[in-house]
């Protein structure tokens, strides 16, 4: 009765060694995956084609071990992801390694908590402005460079301090991170990007009525004042704009509320329509200013005086710029020019003009204020920059937060523009009259253009990835409606040179993992141990015999049957 029933004790015994080796081996497989050290947001470096050329960042997934700036001679980085924080970096060294086309596996830049919009504060200022030029050095090289693998930003933590001082660590000791290794290991998985399919693009029109007298049978003059208020960067998820144009926008909201109230009485309401507008696409050549211009007819685009754009008024100290393309005699370039200057000269400050023809066959706009002179539209734009941008440039990159913005550039870039233009409605041009004087009624309000700045200021607003209904346009709207008479929405499809890609965020994981060499070592020990346990068992329970009756090869079926 023992005998037939010690076949069956030792099958279960096998069964249950069977159980915890499969269980062993998945243990080991798994070291590397439960080891998670941190996981935080990253923030890719955009992808587009221009004329079908592609740019920017072509992969998104992400799966590598991490070194440093500190990686040994030599050494082969085509499976591995580089970590250059920005108070590191060397700008030469990443231009080289990009026009050379060496091969990496990935970069991650990490800038200092400072510049997220997510902080606020103006601490540490000159620290800041000490790395401003770096890091617009970097974003000039990287949106115009075809970069074949994955290209991320990340904010400065504890969690990535430690891990980035480890791999320092033994980088330096000659011993970079690989699967033999071991070391960290980056991974983010994520689709690989998408073409964004027919991007939208959102105009927002608003219209002050002026005062029309009985048996006025003309149309009263048109003053447009006009702000683009979407961005471009490095990376769009960052792409906040504070100042290029969030300043533009901000100021536009507050003088269209300065008109509210005098036009809300009709004593004060002045013969002149006033017609604001917050126009999308302006990276892009100005698409949308064009196709809003193009959507008036013959008779609004003839009452139009004049148009006054906006563009980074949020960091001047002294001195603005009037862009004009039309010759400074023009009978209307000098009242735009001559109006402003009188007023700037009272607030104690400067004004200057700049002239630039346009290029009818040449499609680059470089302000917006091209786009209506295309149209024979009377235009300027007003900035604080005195020399053209480049494309896709100042249009809010990595550095233009709300740190580097003063708002009481903003409250005097306001005052400067409303005083002209009330001057100019009301005929008082030349006459030392303040109508937005401070302490009054009328007087521009810090605390509007503070929250209004806050906002744009935590709000990326790139054109391909602000959907038809999205809720900053939809705030836009409300705001732009609380003030004026009548609100229109343009909705238009970007079209021209441009095409995006989405996935421009991902979440970061990364883990510290074993080297294979440990894996074996530990998949031995424990192996040898349970060989040793179960031979242990096997002889104090059943005997030598049958321990060495395991290992017996099996009689034939030959010899049974005989």
């Amino acid at each position: 009765m023992a005998n037939s029933k010690k076949p069956g004790g030792l099958r279960e015994m096998l069964e249950s060694m069977y159980s915890v080796i499969a269980l062993l081996f998945i243990l080991v497989a798994c070291v590397e995956l439960c080891d998670a050290a941190a996981a935080f947001d990253v923030y890719r470096l955009i992808q587009y084609d221009m004329s079908g050329s592609p740019f920017g960042s072509r992969f998104a997934a992400l799966n590598h071990h991490a070194a440093s700036l500190h990686f040994p001679p030599g050494v082969d980085l085509s499976r591995t992801v580089l970590i250059i924080p920005l108070r590191e970096l060397n700008i030469t060294f990443v231009r080289e390694y990009i026009n050379q086309k060496k091969p990496l596996g990935g970069l991650l830049v990490l800038l200092p908590e400072v510049l997220s919009f997510k902080t606020g504060g103006n601490n540490q200022v000159h620290e800041k402005e000490k790395m401003k030029n770096l890091l617009a050095e970097l974003e000039r090289l990287l949106i115009h460079s075809n970069i074949p693998y994955p290209v991320y930003f990340a904010f400065e933590n504890d969690e990535i301090d430690t891990a980035l001082a480890d791999i320092k660590k033994n980088d330096l000791m000659g011993q970079p991170a690989t699967a033999t290794t071991g070391g960290y290991k980056f991974v983010i998985p994520t689709a690989e990007p998408k073409k964004v399919a027919s991007p939208t693009m959102t105009n927002i029109q608003g219209w002050l009525s002026g005062l029309k007298t009985d048996g006025d049978a003309n149309q009263l003059p048109t003053i447009a004042i006009v702000a683009s208020y979407d961005t471009f960067g490095a990376a769009p998820a960052l792409s906040v704009g504070s100042d290029s144009n969030g300043s533009g926008i901000v100021a536009l909201l507050e003088i269209s509320r300065l008109f509210s109230l005098l036009y809300s009485n009709p004593k004060t309401r002045g013969r002149y329509n006033l017609l604001f507008g917050l126009t999308s696409g302006g990276p892009y050549n100005y698409n949308g200013t064009q196709k809003w211009l193009r959507s008036f007819d013959q008779r609004l685009r003839e009452s139009i005086d004049y148009a006054i754009c906006l563009n980074s008024i949020g960091s001047w100290d002294n001195e603005l710029w009037i862009h004009v393309s039309k010759p400074p005699e023009n009978a209307y370039i000098k009242q735009i020019f001559e109006g402003l200057s009188n007023v700037a000269e009272e607030l104690d400050l400067k004004v200057g003009l700049k002239h630039k023809k346009i290029n009818i066959s040449n499609p680059r706009v470089a302000w917006e204020h091209e786009q209506f002179s295309r149209l024979r539209v009377t235009a300027a734009t007003l900035s604080e920059l005195s020399v053209t941008p480049e494309l896709l440039e100042s249009t809010g990159g990595l550095f233009d937060t709300r740190q580097y913005v003063n708002e009481t550039a903003i409250v005097r870039g306001v005052k400067l523009v409303a005083e002209s233009l009330a001057r100019h409605i009301y005929g008082h041009q030349g006459k030392n009259i303040q109508i937005f004087a401070d302490e009054s009624s009328l007087a521009v309000n810090p605390a509007y253009i503070r929250s209004w700045l806050d906002v744009l200021s935590q709000t990326p607003r790139v054109a391909p990835f602000l959907s038809k209904d999205d809720p900053f346009v939809m705030a836009l709207k409300k705001e732009l409606a609380g003030h004026v008479d009548e609100v229109n929405v343009q909705h238009e499809t970007l079209e021209g040179i441009f095409t995006f890609y989405d996935s421009t965020s991902a979440r970061l994981n990364i883990y510290q993992v074993a080297s294979v060499t440990f894996d074996l070592l530990l998949l031995l020990v424990l192996g040898s141990y349970l060989i040793v346990l179960f031979s242990f068992l096997v002889i104090t329970t059943r005997g030598l015999d049958d321990l060495i009756s395991l290992f017996r090869r099996p009689p034939s079926r030959k010899l049974k049957t005989a």
